[in-house]
């Protein structure tokens, strides 16, 4: 796996490529990993690149973890879950591959739901507790 810089005559300036992926904007940023948009300079496919750094996940005893997720990853293949494309790694990173999805953050979406519940039950509550009253 090699992660280089190309520089192209467009002038944008030079893009960080690794394996076959051109990396753009951050998308997500963790404690252990950072999450950056990605196209296949192949295929052109839009991709989502998980990127860990070997020293953090090594020193917080998190390698165990680590595995599971990619093992179970490339065991799993259903609409509704992230499908996991390819792992690689460098000296210092280890790179997830991952369908690119859009619409935002899911636990955004869990709270703005949550939320409106709470807001809807709390209403219903008030509506029968004016009417008992």
């Amino acid at each position: 796996m090699s992660s280089s810089r190309s520089g192209g005559s467009g002038g944008s300036g030079s893009r960080t490529r690794v394996g076959r992926y051109e990396l753009g904007r951050t998308l997500g940023e963790g404690t252990f990993a950072k999450v950056k948009f990605a196209r296949n300079v192949e295929t052109k496919e839009n991709v989502a690149i998980k990127i860990l750094d070997k020293e953090k996940v090594l020193k917080h005893k998190m390698i165990g973890q680590i595995k599971r997720e990619i093992s179970t990853m490339k065991l799993i293949r259903h609409p509704n879950v992230v499908r996991m494309h390819e792992v690689m790694a460098s000296k210092t990173k280890i790179y997830i591959v991952l369908e690119f999805v859009t619409g935002g953050e899911l636990f955004d979406k869990i709270v703005r739901i949550y939320s409106l519940r709470i807001c809807y039950w709390m209403q219903v509550g008030f509506l029968k507790f004016r009417i008992l009253d």
